[in-house]
């Protein structure tokens, strides 16, 4: 799955940065959210809900709502439903915990020990991430952490990631992004970032694939050029 598209084949050495998405970059819970979703939309008898998680995934909630009401109309009840979601996945999580992915500690702990400066860049609102994050264990390894509800326009705007490289003081050139989702990319290559993608849930396009360094199978393969 690791490739290099011929255009940034030069970047990894002089990568300063790394900027980490959360959900299922870090946290094992993309997973969790599409069989919520799919559950919930059986409680509102709408279709096609495995379209809407894919297209919303690492968007903030204002934009989960227009995009919601766009789908189903302009009289479903998008801030309900989403909370009814949300509420399905904390009872899951409060249940069965909330797991990391695969080499998530490992990563941050080597790029720690390699000098890398280390934020973190989440569609969420910040309470959750600094919850979930401290519960992992995973909170002291970011200098900065930036969310959701810091910022105007969420993934796929680059608003998001050009905050991030601004609170750590680094160019977006020399930071990479590590994301999951499609709109993560689309966000952090439009704010000039060197773009690695972890697919989780959803396996990049021809035009996500465009925008990559590269496309690694776990957090494991960052250590092939970090």
């Amino acid at each position: 799955m690791t490739f290099a598209p011929a255009p940034y084949r030069e970047h990894s050495r002089d990568i300063r940065a790394v900027v980490f998405d959360l959900d299922g970059v870090l946290l094992d819970s993309e997973r969790i959210t599409r069989v919520m979703w799919a559950r919930a939309g059986k409680e509102y008898g709408i279709q096609d809900v495995e379209t809407a998680v894919r297209d919303c995934t690492g968007s903030s909630r204002p934009d989960q709502w227009a995009y919601l009401r766009n789908k189903y109309g302009d009289d479903f009840p998008a801030e309900e439903f989403r909370e009814r979601c949300s509420e399905l996945f904390h009872e899951h999580v409060d249940r069965h915990g909330l797991p990391l992915m695969p080499y998530s500690r490992e990563i941050l702990s080597y790029l720690e020990d390699r000098g890398y400066a280390l934020a973190l860049a989440s569609s969420t609102n910040s309470a959750t991430v600094r919850r979930e994050l401290s519960e992992a264990g995973l909170l002291s390894f970011f200098r900065t952490v930036t969310c959701g509800d810091q910022v105007l326009h969420s993934k796929p705007d680059p608003e998001i990631y050009i905050r991030a490289c601004a609170s750590i003081g680094v160019e977006p050139s020399a930071c990479v992004s590590v994301e999951d989702s499609p709109n993560g990319v689309r966000s952090a290559f439009s704010a000039g970032m060197i773009c690695v993608m972890v697919p989780d849930q959803i396996q990049p396009t021809q035009e996500i694939e465009r925008l990559l360094f590269r496309c690694c199978a776990s957090l494991e393969e960052l250590k092939c050029f970090l």
